[in-house]
């Protein structure tokens, strides 16, 4: 237990470490979000956008929930995650949105909208959107590695999670950008030597001893069969999983924090690094993820737990002394990582898209700076107290605030970000269709979803609560309505202007990778 502690230790330690050592690259707006001119190489910002797509979440609230759902057919999220949502999104969008970003000089997704569709509106807009729907997934990693420390250390969850947030704070005040794709980078490194000893672990343990047989032989838990009892019908296994694969392998494709990575890339090396390395390291994490989750069932202990405690229920039982610390770091890496870009794409769109764009239109840039320093200190304190109500009062599941999260910003700007990049023939009024539209689908089907699930008689608050279950099924709906909203009004609408389609999609222009 103490070689546990003081492996926690050297790791605040290095993370105290990293925001003394980047304070100087961080001076002004551009360093602070892309961390300066030249941009990121590709190993960096590919374990950047590895480290920000896992957190806390995928150990804690989705593989412990779903691995014990489904079992080993939960792999084929994580699977989902390393092909469509990192090899094929950076394959499509990576050089795309570097190039458009630089050409209008972006740096956050509501300026992007404000660029490419000539709406100073819709970036206020947007940035509002994006800031509120935010804070409940980053509310849930903090629940999610709260989770893990309250029962495999005994350490009460709201002492972890202002720990953490204060370390995040700190190393993301100082560095920006930069402190965080350096952070990542150690911290992936540590994401996959903690997964590879944490399933080795689990298969070398006496109750599993390498033989598998019993799970993959079990009919409600295989690779191909995805439950029995509950297995049809719109709320059954099989429409779940291939909710959850879609809403987080497609989800990522129009997410501010995963889609800021691709705008400080350096160059047409750095992508194809990139998309080798990231690939292969949503792989790993995602598949062995998973896969632990499913051996939940050859430890019954994980039968009457809450989804939240089935992982670290396992940990406590099969890791031994002193590998717990690695196995913590792994997963605390894994959430602070994410915490760091989520407040960082918060406080750059209130900022920059709204202060500088807004308020304080003559606001220099080192007031910007400034202003954005502190509205990521207030992103991390707004988040942690909505994770410590939400971990005395019950209110959403951890995966199911994800989902929320993850579902109602893809929806919003799938249409309108993706075919932006791709299609001359976006129109203004086809993204605001999509924005608002979406918005009012996804509350909507909460509503509908939790009465048709639970019955019209039940109360309002129990239909909320059986609605918000379903948010991995309303995320896919909404993505998927967003790119058909998008195409049609903008097939019925005017085309854009000549002018703002020259600059977005110069070929001429002088930082155009080729």
């Amino acid at each position: 237990m103490v070689l546990d502690y003081i492996i926690l230790a050297l790791y605040a330690l290095s993370m105290v470490a990293i925001a003394f050592y980047t304070k100087s690259r961080s001076g002004s707006v551009n360093d602070f979000l892309l961390a300066g001119k030249k941009g990121l190489n590709g190993w960096m910002t590919a374990f950047a956008y590895g480290t920000t797509y896992f957190s806390a979440v995928i150990f804690i609230g989705y593989a412990g929930q779903f691995g014990r759902s489904f079992g080993l057919a939960s792999v084929w999220i994580g699977i989902g995650n390393a092909i469509i949502g990192t090899l094929i999104a950076w394959l499509v969008l990576a050089k795309r949105t570097r190039n458009m970003t630089q050409r209008l000089g972006t740096k956050t997704m509501p300026e992007f909208f404000e660029k490419r569709y000539g709406d100073s509106k819709m970036k206020i807009f947007s940035a509002v959107v994006i800031f509120i729907f935010l804070i409940p997934y980053s509310a849930s990693v903090y629940n999610g590695i709260s989770s893990l420390f309250e029962i495999v250390y005994g350490i009460p969850g709201w002492i972890v999670m202002i720990c953490l947030a204060f370390l995040t704070a700190l190393y993301l005040f100082f560095g920006g950008y930069f402190a965080t794709a350096l952070s990542d980078f150690i911290q992936g490194i540590i994401m996959i030597i903690g997964v590879v000893c944490m399933i080795l672990c689990f298969m070398n343990h006496d109750r599993v001893n390498w033989d598998i047989s019993s799970l993959v032989n079990n009919p409600n838990l295989t690779w191909v069969t995805f439950g029995s009892d509950a297995g049809s019908g719109l709320y059954g296994t099989t429409v779940s999983l291939i909710a959850l694969i879609l809403l987080t392998s497609l989800g990522v494709w129009a997410l501010p924090q995963t889609i800021h990575k691709y705008y400080a890339v350096r160059d047409k090396r750095a992508i194809t690094q990139g998309v080798v390395v990231s690939t292969a390291f949503a792989l790993i994490i995602g598949f062995i993820a998973y896969f632990t989750g499913a051996l939940s069932i050859f430890f019954p202990e994980t039968y009457t737990v809450s989804d939240a405690l089935v992982i670290p229920t396992m940990l406590k039982i099969a890791i031994p002394a002193g590998l717990t610390g690695i196995i913590a770091v792994l997963i605390l890496s894994a959430s602070m990582s994410t915490l760091s870009s989520v407040s960082l794409a918060s406080a750059s769109v209130i900022a920059v898209d709204m202060y500088k764009g807004a308020v304080r239109r003559d606001a220099s840039d080192k007031r910007v700076n400034t202003v954005m320093r502190i509205l990521c200190l207030v992103f991390v304190a707004i988040s942690v107290i909505l994770a410590i109500l939400n971990e005395k009062f019950g209110i959403a599941a951890i995966a199911y605030m994800m989902g929320i999260s993850w579902g109602t910003l893809a929806g919003c700007f799938m249409g309108p970000y993706v075919l932006g990049v791709i299609w001359k023939r976006v129109t203004k009024p086809a993204v605001w269709s999509s924005v608002i539209s979406s918005l009012v689908l996804t509350v909507v089907l909460v509503i509908v979803f939790g009465y048709d699930k639970n019955g019209w008689d039940v109360s309002f608050a129990g239909a909320l609560k059986s609605g918000v279950a379903t948010s991995p099924l309303i995320g896919v709906i909404c993505m998927i309505f967003s790119l058909i909203i998008t195409v049609a009004v903008s097939l019925l609408t005017r085309k854009p202007d000549d002018s703002i389609l020259a600059e977005a999609f110069d070929k001429s222009f002088e930082g155009e990778i080729k």
